[in-house]
């Protein structure tokens, strides 16, 4: 059996990534700091920003696929967060543990980050690819992951380990941290409260975390090298997010479009997603409606 080490599985990207895998048939060993109700048939708690701990769970596991999702994700912080340049160093220290222990494949989770995100650079349609597209980061977060997938991918070379780096855009949907969009959103609305947004102009790609689950386990799964964008392929504004929630609770009246201060993280960011479609034969399963129905019920049910 196939055996996959899975960092950052308590996560909200992990645990969709998990069930994917699992119905690929693997035998999944799940790291993150303290243990979390979620699949897996071995659970190990550790911090990979300590490397004894590190090397202690990649010895243990033996695993043939290493799927590195743990990185720093504070909400609202993680963007400038110092400790960027520290997981920037675990990750290619876990890789070359990993690779030491005879593992065959690597996937990193990237981020659409790492783009220039200017329209003077990508036009008003954000259309950003894998291979055209500039990799001029805005943020020590995305510095740090592309500096961090570069090494990655030129280090694996040298050494014949199987590796990619999946550029991950926006996913939303159960279990998302509550300050982001879609759950602020409707956690508000399903109390009744007015829901505030900015403008809400910029064009963003969203992804349901169970396709982007889905689409990390089907990369893991291939020979797929280099970056692989993993998203929707469609863009959506922020405001039309935010009014087809208030739609499906039929509250449109409470929400607040223009009540919060204008995102300047450039207009549009849409994922090309020729290789995740041509390469690994990936179509997600849910449209936009689709797909925030399912998470507007799962905040329905922890707000009850």
């Amino acid at each position: 059996m196939r055996r996959v080490l899975v960092t950052g599985a308590s996560g909200f990207v992990g645990r969709a990534a998990l069930a994917a895998l699992r119905a690929r048939g693997y035998e999944i060993h799940g790291v993150a700091r303290a243990a979390a109700d979620v699949d897996v048939d071995v659970w190990h708690a550790a911090d990979f920003l300590d490397s004894a701990s590190a090397e202690r769970v990649v010895r243990a596991a033996e695993a043939s696929h290493l799927l590195h999702l743990a990185w720093t994700t504070a909400h609202g912080r993680y963007w400038s967060d110092p400790a960027n340049l520290a997981w920037a160093r675990a990750t290619l220290h876990v890789v070359e543990l990993f690779a030491e222990r005879g593992g065959v494949r690597a996937v990193m989770c990237g981020s659409c980050a790492q783009y220039d995100w200017a329209t003077s650079t990508i036009g008003p349609s954000g259309l950003l690819h894998e291979a055209s597209t500039p990799r001029r980061p805005a943020s020590l977060y995305g510095a740090a992951k592309q500096a961090t997938s570069d090494l990655l991918v030129a280090w694996s070379r040298t050494v014949g380990l199987s590796a990619a780096v999946a550029l991950l855009f926006f996913p939303y949907g159960p279990f998302e941290k509550q300050g982001r969009l879609v759950p602020s959103v409707a956690r508000h609305l399903l109390a009744g409260e007015a829901a505030p947004i900015s403008a809400g102009t910029q064009i963003r790609d969203f992804i349901h975390v169970a396709d982007c689950g889905a689409a990390l386990a089907a990369l893991v799964d291939s020979d797929v090298s280099g970056s692989v964008n993993i998203g929707s392929g469609r863009g959506s504004s922020v405001a039309d997010v935010a009014t087809t929630i208030a739609g499906i609770l039929d509250r449109e009246e409470l929400l607040r479009i223009g009540a919060l201060p204008a995102d300047e993280s450039g207009h549009a960011a849409v994922a090309d997603v020729t290789r995740l479609r041509d390469e690994l034969g990936f179509v997600p399963r849910y449209d936009l409606g689709g797909g925030l129905r399912d998470a507007v019920d799962f905040w329905r049910l922890r707000t009850s």
